[in-house]
């Protein structure tokens, strides 16, 4: 991003910010980059998540890395979703670190994972490869609250994570583990390292997890809204 560019003032209401969701709808990356002067990079391959930082500017989020929500006076988290020429996510979507300490007595309704998504602003984008950054093309965003269905199968990966993150198992979690979510390593490089809790109850040393939604629960996401 070009430091010179001020940030865009956060919306003062849910009307206003879906009114610049549909200002930015059907443009091109390089036109809304263009459209507030910001420098486009060539490829994603170093500016990996420059597409989200570049529609965070544009509709004025301002939360950066903190953990809270990109729009906190409204209550709704903002997230992109490239998506194939099929219409199906290319990717999994990230949404939170999990803590790997204290969660003793910590519930579902109280976790960070179910505050970060009581209220999602979704922006669908062109994300295939073959198609040139600048050209790919920003779908009509849409705001989703879960279903109690969905808030129910959350739940039940979110509860069977954390159970074995409390009962030291941590490094048995793998990508597989969650039906429509599930836990990985997130962090800048493998030398990133935070405390948890062992098998043996000790502390150890292993690598950051963040919880990311699985490809086939955002399309049905996707399939709701767009039925």
């Amino acid at each position: 991003m070009n430091k010179a560019i001020p940030k865009r003032h956060p919306p003062s209401s849910e009307a206003e910010l879906l009114q610049r969701v549909d200002a930015i709808s059907g443009l091109t990356i390089a036109e809304l980059a263009d459209q507030f002067g910001l420098i486009m990079p060539m490829d994603l391959k170093r500016h990996k998540g420059w597409v989200g930082q570049l529609v965070e500017h544009c509709l004025g989020a301002h939360a950066g890395s903190k953990p809270i929500h990109d729009f906190p006076e409204l209550g709704i988290e903002l997230k992109t979703l490239p998506l194939s020429h099929h219409f199906t996510p290319l990717e999994t979507t990230y949404v939170c670190y999990a803590h790997l300490m204290g969660n003793q007595g910590v519930t579902w309704e109280q976790s960070s994972l179910k505050n970060k998504l009581k209220r999602v602003l979704w922006i669908p984008l062109e994300g295939e490869r073959y198609i040139p950054l600048g050209q790919r093309l920003i779908g009509s965003g849409f705001i989703w609250t879960p279903s109690k269905t969905q808030d129910l199968l959350l739940k039940q990966d979110w509860e069977e994570l954390m159970d074995m993150i409390s009962l030291g198992q941590v490094e048995q979690i793998s990508a597989r583990i969650g039906e429509v979510m599930q836990l990985r390593p997130k962090a800048a490089d493998g030398q990133q390292l935070t405390d948890a809790v062992g098998e043996d109850g000790s502390i150890i040393k292993t690598r950051p997890r963040g919880f990311y939604l699985r490809k086939n629960f955002t399309q049905t996401i996707l399939d709701e809204h767009f039925s």
